[in-house]
């Protein structure tokens, strides 16, 4: 399976910006870019929570927006863990980043991995969802 990147990056917003207005610009440029490519889908990653809970409630309230501005637009949520993400992308469900990131590079031949360790995970979580029965590209581009 060859796979090709229409577009990739981050939403990112400045340090000490009050919550509501990180969370509404997440909102307006997802709900953007949704609009501009039109998916039929969406993948995201299951929340991990670690050791630190204030940056888990600030993740889960992000995602959240994620997960509206999706069913806003109609989109089918597909959700993964982070086990399965490196399970499908290294063939190792307990990879380490950096192995991730070189993966991501040779798998959608990238010149140099991305520069945001987010918008490697997203690219992660993409090429997971393409490997997996649930998503409709293996039928769309009749991938077995």
């Amino acid at each position: 399976m060859r796979f090709k990147t229409v577009a990739y990056g981050a939403i990112t917003t400045p340090a000490h910006t009050p919550i509501e207005k990180r969370l509404n610009k997440i909102h307006g440029e997802l709900d953007a870019l949704i609009k501009k490519y039109r998916p039929d889908e969406i993948a995201v990653e299951e929340l991990f929570f670690n050791t630190n809970i204030t940056t888990g409630i600030s993740v889960a309230e992000a995602r959240g927006v994620i997960l509206l501005a999706a069913a806003q637009n109609g989109l089918e949520i597909n959700e993964y863990t982070p086990l399965q993400v490196k399970q499908s992308v290294v063939g190792y469900g307990k990879a380490e980043k950096n192995q991730v990131i070189l993966m991501v590079k040779t798998l959608l031949g990238l010149e140099k991995a991305p520069k945001l360790d987010d918008t490697c995970d997203a690219l992660a979580i993409a090429i997971c969802h393409a490997h997996t029965g649930k998503s409709r590209l293996k039928s769309y581009y009749n991938l077995n």
